[in-house]
C-alpha cells in the first residue's frame, strides 16, 4: 500500500534532484528572452492590461511555465512559442494604431458612467459596475456625493476618470460615503433632498412612497451638497 504522503513523489515527482539545477538554468534563459522580447513589444505592453494585454500575458505564461520546469518539453519549441505569440502581439499593435475600428474592437471605448451627478442608465446596465468598488476609487478622489462631478468615464484599463464641478455649480447628490449610502429608506416623515440610490436622481421629495421618477425604482438615502476638498 502506497504512503499517503510519498514525500520524494510531492517534491520532486521521481526526478532526480540534479533536475533542479537544470530548472535553474531553464528559467534564467526564459526569463531572459522575455526580458528581450518585452522590450521589443514597447513600453505599451506592460503599462496596461485591457482584454488584450491579458490574453497576451496569459498566453506568455502558458509558453514560459512549461519549458522551465518539464524535462519532457524542451527550450526550443517554447522559445519559438514566446517568439511567436510576442511577434502577433507586435503586429497586432501595429493594426491597431493604423485601424480605429480594429482598436475599438480589440480594446473598447471609454464610458460615459456619470454626467452631471447621475448614473448615465445605458452604460450602468451594460458594464454592470460594482457599485462599492465603483464608489471605493471616487473616495479616493475626496468624492463625498455624485453632485460634485460633471462626467465620469470607464476607461478601457478598468480606471476611472472623472471631471468635477466648481463649487457655485455643486448641487445635492448621492452620498458614497458608506455610513451614509448604507442608510437607506424606501419610507420617511421629513421633506428634503433625496437620491435614489440606483440611479443617483436626486429630487426633493415632500410624501413617502415616491418612486424614482427618472429609473423607476424606490429606494433613497438623504442627500447631502458638501463642496468637495481635495
Amino acid at each position: 500500500m502506497d504512503e499517503i504522503f510519498d514525500w520524494s513523489r510531492v517534491l520532486m515527482n521521481e526526478m532526480p534532484y540534479s533536475f533542479l539545477f537544470e530548472v535553474i538554468f531553464r528559467a534564467v534563459i526564459m526569463f531572459v528572452l522575455l526580458l528581450i522580447l518585452l522590450r521589443f513589444a514597447g513600453k505599451r505592453g506592460v503599462k496596461q492590461l485591457s482584454v488584450f494585454e491579458m490574453v497576451f500575458i496569459i498566453a506568455l505564461g502558458s509558453a514560459v511555465g512549461d519549458p522551465m520546469l518539464y524535462d519532457n518539453v524542451g527550450l526550443l519549441p517554447g522559445i519559438i512559442v514566446v517568439v511567436v505569440v510576442i511577434g502577433l502581439y507586435r503586429l497586432i499593435t501595429i493594426l491597431i494604431a493604423k485601424f480605429k475600428p480594429l482598436e475599438h474592437f480589440m480594446e473598447g471605448q471609454p464610458k460615459l458612467i456619470i454626467q452631471n451627478g447621475e448614473f448615465v442608465l445605458d452604460s450602468l446596465n451594460k458594464e454592470h459596475l460594482a457599485q462599492d468598488e465603483f464608489f471605493s476609487e471616487l473616495r479616493l478622489k475626496s468624492v463625498e456625493h455624485l453632485g460634485q462631478i460633471r462626467y465620469a468615464y470607464l476607461e478601457t484599463t478598468g480606471d476611472i476618470s472623472a471631471f468635477f464641478k466648481i463649487d457655485e455649480e455643486v448641487g445635492y447628490g448621492l452620498p458614497i460615503l458608506p455610513e451614509l449610502f448604507h442608510d437607506k429608506a424606501k419610507h420617511f416623515s421629513k421633506q428634503n433632498h433625496y437620491s435614489c440610490t440606483f440611479c443617483g436622481h436626486t429630487q426633493f421629495i415632500e410624501t413617502s412612497d415616491s418612486n424614482c421618477e427618472r429609473c423607476g425604482k424606490d429606494e433613497w438615502v438623504k442627500s447631502i451638497n458638501t463642496i468637495r476638498i481635495s
